[in-house]
């Protein structure tokens, strides 16, 4: 049986983790995990409930029996909250903004490592700040996806003010720089490059040239045995 691969796709809010994510997943066959929506459920259930953010030891405790799912293929992943379908919910700019707090607590991030392990075992792509690092620091190939803030915000800018006109460009480029303040300087789990990460600037790519060059360094570092299979008419 061909060894299913696991590839952890680290980097900044906006380099374009998820979209790529969801591509190598489908193109590898494998599970996809979108990490970053797992915390946001976690920031929606925090909302949800009569414990303060601010309590480290609730919040983390909350994390860690709160019932949380991905369901789908990679084109069409639904988070599940308590049985619940919320992967619309978790896009608002609230949970957003609760999601880069909680993120930050130790206790938090100990439980969702622990279910993201548990999870992509089998062989998945996951992405998020910490899993080439924390998550699976033993992963087959690891990339580091980054591009300038400038870059990031547009993409982020463009995602959002479909949701909600209000949202302005500078706005979404001063919470992003914020964003990046907090991830690169929190005690537990910080982001920052694994070592043996393949960074891809996608500054001025588009999608599908990025997506070319992770295809072919993953199939560069599995000697060609990396399991691609032809992609799957959507609905599949």
């Amino acid at each position: 049986m061909t060894k299913k691969l696991i590839i952890a796709i680290d980097g900044p809010s906006g380099a374009g983790k998820s979209t790529l994510g969801r591509m190598l997943a489908r193109a590898l066959n494998l599970l996809y995990i979108d990490t970053g929506s797992m915390y946001r459920a976690v920031a929606l259930a925090v909302m949800e409930s009569s414990i303060s953010a601010s309590d480290d030891i609730a919040v983390g405790s909350l994390a860690s029996r709160v019932d949380i799912n991905l369901e789908g293929d990679p084109d069409s992943l639904r988070v599940m909250l308590e049985g619940r379908d919320v992967t619309d919910e978790i896009r608002s700019e609230e949970v957003t903004g609760m999601s880069s707090i909680i993120s930050t607590i130790p206790g938090v991030r100990r439980a969702m490592v622990e279910r993201q392990r548990e999870m992509g075992k089998r062989g998945a792509v996951l992405n998020g700040r910490d899993i080439g690092t924390v998550v699976f620091p033993d992963a087959d190939v690891k990339f580091f996806l980054t591009a300038a803030p400038d870059d990031r915000a547009q993409r982020r800018f463009t995602e959002e003010h479909e949701q909600n006109t209000d949202v302005s460009f500078e706005a979404t480029l001063a919470e992003m720089i914020e964003r990046d303040r907090r991830d690169s300087t929190r005690n537990d789990s910080p982001l920052r490059v694994a070592e043996d990460a393949i960074v891809v600037d996608s500054s001025g790519l588009s999608i599908d040239e990025v997506f070319e060059k992770m295809m072919a360094a993953i199939d560069k570092k599995s000697g060609g045995k990396g399991g691609a299979q032809p992609a799957a008419p959507p609905g599949c």
